[in-house]
């Protein structure tokens, strides 16, 4: 009897996604693990040479050590049941809505620092902390436009946030590809399920641009895709976006402002412009206002915005809730804010300004994870069990000089889906980026998100700046109409010391500088 393609299947010491145990499906994928098992090794194979063929010739990409490749997409998806997600959505939106209110605050009249909920030393010492952000009052009083969170399920199975994304979250044209590719390339998975659909992810964005644009606007605001350019690691994703949305794709040297209005240049002559999309930090947006040599910014956008004439999602000034530091914080923004208990719990986390647990976790280097505060994608964590000598030495050595600019964490062993991978299909650690669209009115979720993959065997780094691949997830539901197996995605949307252990925070109940989250 010929083999099939899980016979060979370790299911890892953590919570597996898709397995149970041994030969024993979760209930939600016994019809993913049949429809894996029916296929052969050869076929198996054919079908992801059709899937890398497909991603070259669509220039789905990614920038990864300075060259151009086909982003990873493993063919097994990961799938989440319809009761996990409502109270994921919830904990999502509970989240989106504390920081908004935490945004609000701190470029207002600063009450939770008054009520000593949070230290202001917390935000002006931020190295994210923009002072010009104070006063600013969005038009429909929305901040975090588009949010990223990164969530994780530990060895329990219990989800946990690991961190915020509310400047330029990244990956989501990734799981409208992975959609399609998926349906078309192995259209047999989806055979009893019933899958939530994606593909209208574009239309809900464009929904919440328009929404925020400025009282000056006229009825149908001209919205616009600000892109540091080509050489940007994503820039795949902003043309795709721009494309869906129907909306120009422009950089820098395309627009300018005068007299506190910014305006697209055209063959046409100029057109006003009401709301960016950027995907520029915010040190690069404006080099009148922060890095003066800047060449992929507009000068002059932050005066267009205090002039009200001007909306930039996201806004300018949220770098400082994505901090690490103020990650700690935010359950404490939760109960605050909502006068609710957090859906969702953090990592646990230590904050290295307090002596005490700072001398712990100096003890136990090589038992956290250690984090830079401001960093993104990847860059700068040190995992202490997978570390050498030399590396904990230095990161040691730079807590205790900025106690200030680190945060450690509890080490969590992501939970585990099969992947296929050279030597065959094996466990390996994924994560969960869902991403909410704030649209005033109402908070939207895209069911499912993009599921991250650490290809690497044993790795923790999911990001795919630091190497990692994608899964297409699919979020059940028996009240939703099944996927549309050829999903209409083409189409763009019609519109302009001691042993004892220290309390933890929360415990579980200019292209090549500019990065993306």
């Amino acid at each position: 009897m010929e083999n099939t393609l899980l016979d060979a299947y370790a299911v890892s010491n953590t919570f597996d996604e898709v397995l149970e145990g041994p030969g024993v499906p979760r209930p939600s994928c016994v019809e993913l693990y049949s429809a894996l098992q029916e296929l052969n090794e050869a076929e198996f194979e054919q079908r992801c040479q059709e899937r890398d063929l497909s991603f070259r010739d669509r220039g789905v990409t990614y920038s990864f050590a300075g060259m151009e490749a086909p982003f990873p997409l493993d063919p097994i998806p990961r799938i989440i049941s319809a009761q996990e997600w409502m109270s994921l959505e919830a904990g999502v939106i509970q989240r989106v809505r504390a920081l908004e209110a935490f945004l609000d605050d701190i470029f207002g009249q600063q009450q939770i620092f008054k009520d000593r909920i949070v230290p202001r030393r917390l935000v002006l010492s931020s190295s994210l902390f923009l002072r010009h952000a104070y006063g600013l009052a969005p038009a429909n009083g929305v901040r975090i436009h588009i949010s990223g969170m990164d969530i994780v399920r530990g060895s329990d199975g219990a989800l946990m946030v690991l961190e915020d994304n509310l400047r330029t979250p990244s990956g989501v044209s990734y799981v409208l590809e992975n959609r399609r590719s998926m349906t078309r390339i192995f259209p047999e998975f989806f055979r009893g399920h019933r899958v939530r659909p994606v593909a209208n992810y574009p239309s809900e964005l464009l929904r919440a641009l328009v929404a925020a644009a400025p009282a000056s606007a006229t009825s149908d605001p001209k919205v616009v895709l600000l892109t540091p350019g080509v050489y940007n690691a994503a820039y795949f994703e902003h043309t795709f976006l721009a494309r869906q949305m129907g909306v120009d794709l422009v950089e820098g040297n395309d627009l300018t402002c005068r007299d506190g209005v910014c305006y697209l240049h055209t063959t046409n002559g100029d057109q006003r412009v009401d709301v960016i999309y950027r995907r520029i930090n915010d040190d690069f947006l404006d080099p009148l206002y922060f890095e003066p040599s800047s060449l992929l910014g507009v000068p002059g956008l932050l005066t267009c915005v205090r002039a009200g004439n001007l909306t930039i999602a996201n806004a300018i000034g949220n770098g400082v809730a994505d901090d690490k530091l103020t990650y700690t914080y935010v359950p404490d923004m939760i109960r605050y804010y909502l006068g609710q208990e957090p859906v969702l719990a953090n990592v646990p986390t230590y904050r290295l300004e307090d002596p005490e647990a700072r001398a712990w976790v100096l003890g136990r280097l090589d038992q956290l994870v250690l984090k830079p505060v401001d960093a993104s994608g990847g860059a700068g964590i040190v995992i202490g069990p997978d570390a050498d000598e030399p590396t904990l030495t230095a990161v040691g050595k730079a807590i205790e000089a900025h106690p200030r600019g680190w945060i450690a964490q509890e080490v969590v062993k992501l939970s585990t889906c099969p992947t296929k991978v050279a030597e065959g299909i094996e466990a390996r650690h994924i994560d969960l980026r869902p991403f909410a669209i704030n649209q005033g009115d109402r908070i939207w979720v895209l069911p499912g998100g993009l599921t991250r993959v650490a290809l690497p065997k044993g790795s923790l780094i999911v990001n795919s700046s630091q190497g990692g691949g994608s899964k297409d997830t699919w979020v059940l539901d028996a009240s939703a109409r099944a996927v549309d197996l050829d999903p209409t995605i083409d189409h763009p949307v019609t519109a302009n010391g001691n042993g004892r252990r220290p309390a933890t925070v929360d415990h579980p109940l200019q292209v090549a500088k500019q990065q993306e989250q």
